[in-house]
């Protein structure tokens, strides 16, 4: 039983910065009651995460192999610890988010050496064995994340965030006493100026699409970031293209193959969890439901996506991602255009069978969107793949978020200002903040009735456009895959894994042989793949440092 501790260390920080991810939306009501917050103020409680998470996970995995895994791993608990406790005592939106972006750092440093470490510390069957729990363990935290934050907010919102406190300290003491050091012999230095414009870039664009949602899109604070961050991230394309050791390779980018899969990534996030945050608001803050069941309501997506990745999973990896990919974001659109269907009327009943679709699509998808990454490139890229499926994903559902931002707004105002209501504007905001209650509570009593009705459609109207643009944003993509995920494999050299895995591990700490990963087990821990990937994966002849 001692061999698996340090796997037991590893899980506990793996479940506690995953279930993080969709843990918050549930309680947003509570928040923003609590808090006074906007709607601008409840994306960036949810985005700023996401975002610091996708922008910096790359970056911390080259820092992990200079410096050693177990340091970062450790280093990144201490602060998302900290920042749980920042967050829980938040007394303000403002602090609360910055606490969220100090948490966001913390698990990209942890995210970052979960799969190295375990590539370090496990060989053979042992290894095999630590990836299919540690898979489970990820999705565990995707199912449990919306039922968890219903129940601790139940309680009180900041319990979805103090909940984290023993779990780190736990994962920290253990981490201490179990886990050996490991770090990648002559690595290069992280990208610095890679990290540092990309996160400045795609800030200031999520910055924008968020302002453009709250103030619209005439207001220069919306679109002058966006136009300054796209700005930026041309910079980091000249950048990447001149460095020796870039954070991210913009040759992979080249192939069409390896372009679709991140594009692929890019959408399943944005397509199928972006609009969470207004459905948890709809359930809420329309329906009445308490936030236990609100999280319940979400099960069918859970649960679904778990089993259909455990029981299939396997398959789908010897499968062409072409396929596999284009199925899946096809189910994940059809999901949203199913829930697509609510209107004033609409109980939560309405959403089960396109949550369930949409849950099918995400276990299909699963599984197979890392292992296709690797697979597309070169095996002394595989690490770099790796973290690029993530720093895609969590793009997506950063961005994802902003944007149907507006397409809420602009739907809702709509409704509203065809219904006479006398300042579409101020009841829109108010609406997309949660408050319909306070909003139904300030009214006269003869006019409750007829207000909550008006309330009722016109945030229908705006859920209806957020669903119909997601479920066409994964119809879109799985399009777009199924175009673009053609041409060869890229050479392995599976005939010499033990020298080219070495070279790999000299280049970018990725040289665990993809031709040999079935024999080591390591190709089941895609089958329990969550939403969310690890940032690089590493090599198994990485040593551990005494």
């Amino acid at each position: 039983m001692r061999k698996w501790w340090p796997l037991v260390a590893v899980c506990a920080g793996t479940f506690m910065l995953l279930i993080d991810v969709t843990i918050v939306n549930v309680a947003l009501p509570d928040i923003a009651t609590s808090l006074g917050t906007s709607f601008g103020e409840l994306q960036w409680v949810v985005d700023i995460y996401a975002l610091a998470l996708a922008a910096l996970v790359l970056g911390a995995g080259s820092l992990a192999d200079l410096y050693g895994r177990r340091r970062l791993y450790l280093g990144g608990l201490t602060l998302f610890a900290l920042a749980s406790l920042a967050c829980g005592l938040a007394p303000n939106a403002g602090l609360l988010i910055t606490a969220r972006a100090v948490q966001g750092i913390g698990a990209a440093a942890m995210f970052s050496t979960t799969i190295a470490l375990l590539n370090a510390i496990y060989r053979g069957r042992d290894r095999g064995t630590a990836f299919g729990i540690w898979g489970a363990v990820v999705g565990a935290a995707a199912a449990a994340g919306p039922i968890l934050g219903g129940a601790l907010t139940g309680v009180s919102w900041r319990w979805i965030f103090l909940v984290n406190l023993p779990i780190s300290v736990f994962a920290v003491l253990l981490t201490l006493k179990v886990v050996e050091e490991s770090r990648q012999q002559g690595a290069p230095h992280p990208d610095v100026p890679g990290i540092a414009t990309f996160t400045l870039g795609a800030g200031g664009v999520v910055y924008g699409l968020v302002e453009a949602a709250a103030n619209g899109w005439a207001q220069v604070g919306s679109w002058a970031p966006i136009a300054a961050g796209v700005v930026v991230l041309v910079g980091w394309v000249l950048i990447e293209l001149r460095r020796e050791a870039p954070m991210l390779d913009l040759r992979l980018f080249r192939t069409s193959r390896f372009s679709g899969i991140m594009i692929g990534s890019l959408v399943l996030n944005l397509a199928a969890f972006a609009s969470s945050i207004y459905l948890s608001l709809w359930l809420q803050s329309i329906l009445g439901l308490a936030p236990l069941q609100a999280g319940l309501v979400f099960i069918p997506l859970s649960l679904v996506s778990f089993v259909t990745a455990a029981v299939v999973g396997k398959t789908l990896t010897d499968r062409s991602p072409r396929v596999v990919l284009g199925v899946g974001l096809a189910l994940v659109g059809a999901g949203g255009l199913l829930m697509a269907r609510v209107d004033g009327g609409a109980s939560w009943g309405i959403l089960v069978p396109g949550l369930a679709v949409l849950g099918l699509g995400v276990g299909i998808c699963n599984p197979v969107v890392t292992s296709a990454a690797l697979a597309s490139v070169p095996r002394d890229r595989s690490g770099m793949a790796s973290g690029a499926v993530n720093t895609f994903r969590q793009l997506g559902f950063a961005v994802g978020v902003a944007v149907l931002g507006s397409v809420f707004a602009a739907g809702t105002t709509r409704a509203l200002t065809d219904a006479g209501a006398p300042d579409p504007a101020a009841t829109e905001s108010a609406l997309s903040a949660g408050q319909a209650q306070q909003v139904l509570a300030s009214a006269p009593g003869g006019q409750r009735a007829d207000l909550a009705q008006l309330l009722s459609t016109a945030y229908a109207d705006g859920l209806r456009d957020v669903l119909l643009v997601a479920g066409a944003a994964g119809l879109l993509g799985a399009l777009l895959v199924v175009l673009l995920v053609r041409g060869p494999v890229p050479q392995q050299d599976g005939q010499d894994g033990e020298r080219a895995g070495a070279d790999g591990e000299q280049r970018d700490g990725s040289g665990e042989g993809r031709g040999r990963h079935e024999a080591d087990g390591e190709h089941d821990a895609g089958r329990h793949e969550a939403p969310h990937t690890p940032g690089h994966l590493r090599t198994e002849d990485a040593e551990p440092v005494r």
